[in-house]
Formats: C-alpha cells, sequence, structure tokens
C-alpha cells in the first residue's frame, strides 16, 4: 500500500473505469462483495489511493487463479482481474485520495485478529505436543518426564499466555474507543513470532511424528508462518512500533 498500487480508476462521468490486476486476495472465490483500492491520481502514491465497494459479477471484475500455499489451505487466495470495470460514483468509500488512511485502519483493526488466530495455532500447538509427550515411552518413562523437554514446553506455555493477554490489552483499547494502533501492532508480531517458534518446538517435541502427516504439528507449523507476513510484515509492525515509541 506505500504508493505502489497500479490499478486505476478513471472518472467518466458518475463513473469510475477500474483497470488492473489484484494479488493474494483471501476468499476470492467465495465473496459477494469486494472493497477495491485503486489509484484516481497516479502521480500522487498514496494521495491518489480510493477505495470502492464492487459486486460479484460485475461486468468485467472476474476471479482470476487460485494460488497453491504452503498453509491455511482451507482459506482459498486468488487473483482478481479487473478489465473496464464500471463503477457508480455512489459505491466509492469516502472522498478520492482518502483510500490509504482507510486502508490503515482497516489494518489495525485486523491485527488484533491475526493475533488471536495465532494464540490458537500456538495453543493447539502445544496441546498436540504435550499429549504425545505424555503417552510417548523413552528408555521406560514417558518424553514428559525429560527436563529438557520440560523446559520447552515450560517457554512455548509462559510465550502463548505472554501473547493472548497482549491481544486481549488491544482487544480491549478498541473497544473502549482509545488509541491501539501500537497495540495491534505488539499483539500481531508478538504472537505471530510466538506461533512460528511455538509450533517449530511442538514439532521437535514430538519428533519424526511431529514432522509426519499423521499429526497435526506440522500443520501447525505451515499454518503459522503466513502470520507472520500478511496484514503487515512483522518487520513493518517493528516500524510501527519504534514510531509510535519513539514520535
Amino acid at each position: 500500500m506505500r504508493g505502489g498500487v497500479v490499478t486505476s480508476a478513471v472518472k467518466d462521468g458518475n463513473e469510475y473505469v477500474l483497470n488492473g490486476n489484484k494479488c493474494f486476495i483471501t476468499n476470492a472465490s467465495s465473496a459477494e462483495i469486494f472493497v477495491v483500492f485503486a489509484n484516481t491520481r497516479k502521480a500522487a502514491g498514496i494521495r491518489g489511493l480510493t477505495a470502492f465497494v464492487l459486486e460479484k459479477g460485475t461486468p468485467g471484475f472476474s476471479v482470476g487463479k487460485k494460488e497453491e500455499k504452503m498453509g491455511i489451505c482451507a482459506s482459498d487466495t486468488c487473483e482478481l482481474i479487473l478489465d473496464g470495470v464500471r463503477v457508480p460514483e455512489e459505491q466509492r468509500i469516502g472522498r478520492e485520495g482518502e483510500g490509504f488512511k482507510l486502508a490503515m485502519k482497516t489494518l489495525d483493526a485486523a491485527r488484533p485478529l491475526v493475533g488471536a488466530v495465532s494464540v490458537g495455532i500456538s495453543q493447539a500447538a502445544l496441546d498436540c505436543a504435550v499429549k504425545y509427550a505424555k503417552e510417548r515411552q523413552q528408555f521406560n518413562k514417558p518424553v514428559a518426564s525429560f527436563q529438557l523437554v520440560q523446559a520447552m514446553v515450560a517457554d512455548m506455555a509462559m510465550q502463548i499466555e505472554a501473547a493472548r493477554l497482549l491481544v486481549h490489552k488491544a482487544c480491549w483499547l478498541k473497544d473502549q474507543g482509545m488509541p491501539y494502533s501500537k497495540e495491534a501492532a505488539m499483539a500481531k508480531c508478538f504472537a505471530s513470532d510466538v506461533a512460528m517458534k511455538v509450533t517449530v518446538d511442538a514439532v521437535q517435541v514430538m519428533g519424526g511424528y511431529g514432522y509426519s502427516k499423521e499429526y497435526p504439528a506440522e500443520k501447525y507449523m505451515r499454518d503459522a508462518k503466513i502470520m507472520q507476513i500478511y496484514e503487515g510484515t512483522n518487520q513493518i509492525q517493528r516500524l510501527v512500533i519504534a514510531n509510535a515509541v519513539l514520535y
């Protein structure tokens, strides 16, 4: 969204004509209503971004290829194709050039949700690893009795709880109508980093079976990775947090 949107929206009377492609759109093949960001003033960069509401079946508007992904395979991700799509002026959201501001507000609201999903993935991975460690016998005793495994489980539990509380705080601030952009970034960044670490550790605790599709731990690990990427990469989250703290 840093001004690199190629999709254009050209005013034509009481309508806009949209042209371009959108990549990696979540649930694109099943959605009925879309919010599309296009550039109404290309030379203006982010100040030219404008948001529009589009309905499925609008002439010139179609769903392209479905992406093959490493994880979250239950959620389809597709390309959107806009070829001379005519959109009435009343389907514009806000004024021309307000798209970037709207997108940033949307990201603030979405980031705690990513954090919550990350916590869920982490907890599921921990539960799976704990169950396995109690059942798996090595040297005539359960793997859960080994101190190194216990240390890993303790770290996983602490990290998950810290992530959960960060998510709760961000959501609470939003519900109270208070500023929460920094906390949203913290919740998303920390919880998704935790999800990646915890799922890798869960696979490690389970050994070869953790790497096998016989157990869900490998799926949790694959699903966790995208949490560090979408709704703003964790590198971007750290910039958001640093700017809020410093300025």
